[in-house]
């Protein structure tokens, strides 16, 4: 499957959890995907097990502790943390994941991406879900082309 159409089956979800949302938004890219979800409707969660509140949200300690769990994952943690969210994910039967990356490394771990995909879950393992169409900008979709070009943004799923 391409990206394309990964991305928009991914975003089809209403019960998204972001991980690795700050306490200090600056600078991070999962507080601005949390916050362009909520803008657009979506019901978000945010993931993060040392803060009690984000956003002015309540924050949560995991995935498990979600009441009702969640559609998709997106994650923004640091690439070590990402194959136990993975894992997580497996466990839960979240079958969509995201691990968010524009520039570096992101949050793409390859042993993350095997194990989720060896289980069946679809794992995007690049880009940003801000760079496509309902949650796009302007700034991510001209990101995503960069991000095309670069090789940071797969081609396929």
């Amino acid at each position: 499957m391409n990206v394309k159409q990964a991305a928009s089956e991914f975003l089809a979800s209403r019960r998204i959890a972001v991980t690795g949302v700050s306490r200090n938004p600056q600078g991070h890219g999962s507080n601005v995907v949390y916050q362009r979800l909520r803008e657009r409707g979506y019901e978000v969660f945010a993931v993060n097990p040392n803060a009690a509140e984000v956003e002015g949200d309540r924050c949560y300690l995991d995935l498990r502790s979600i009441q009702g769990g969640v559609d998709a994952v997106v994650i923004g943690t640091r690439p070590e943390s990402a194959e136990g969210t993975v894992r997580e994910c497996a466990e839960l039967g979240i079958e969509q994941v995201w691990m968010h990356r524009s520039f570096g490394g992101g949050s793409v771990s390859r042993t993350a991406t095997e194990y989720g995909r060896a289980r069946g879950l679809r794992v995007i393992d690049g880009g940003c879900p801000l760079m496509f169409d309902p949650a796009a900008d302007p700034g991510h979709k001209a990101i995503r082309m960069f991000c095309r070009l670069s090789g940071t943004l797969p081609r396929q799923v």
